[in-house]
């Protein structure tokens, strides 16, 4: 497994990997607009999208992030591993290298929002030192 920026020719694979590990959780797989044009979503902001993608180069793994107007806070967003890969540390490793691209780049504290059938995430946040602050929402401060 490797970890990348995402291109658009990962864009269905990303798409298809995401709506899966949805349905594998028991949730009615919908679109995330932002995953329609990752592009114009995060790169032409400034921020950036990375994907883990195994040997066959297909997509296993995604995060992303939108960097706050005050550039010291970022919001993290798809956080995603494909469901019947978990728990092998495709997660803490892509959310290791956003925290590092971002502490790296003055960002001190990243939030995360969560729904409540977001149950299986909120452990992983925890795990990974993020505190709920408020009724699914989730943050971290960074050392700088």
């Amino acid at each position: 497994m490797k970890i990348i920026e995402f291109e658009d020719k990962y864009r269905d694979d990303l798409i298809f990997m995401i709506m899966e590990a949805k349905n594998a959780m028991g949730r009615v797989p919908g679109l995330n607009e932002d995953l329609l044009d990752i592009t114009a979503n995060y790169f032409a902001k400034g921020d950036k999208f990375w994907i883990a993608v195994d040997d066959n180069d297909r997509v296993v793994g995604s995060i992303g992030f939108n960097i706050a107007r005050n550039k010291t806070q970022a919001v993290l967003h798809r956080l995603f591993v494909k469901y019947n890969l978990k728990r092998q540390g495709i997660g803490t490793a892509l959310l290791q290298l956003a925290e590092n691209y971002l502490v790296c780049h003055g960002v001190n504290t990243v939030f995360v929002n969560l729904g409540k059938e977001w149950f299986e995430s909120r452990y992983f946040y925890v795990k990974n030192n993020y505190i709920e602050y408020k009724a699914d929402r989730m943050k971290k401060t960074l050392n700088i």
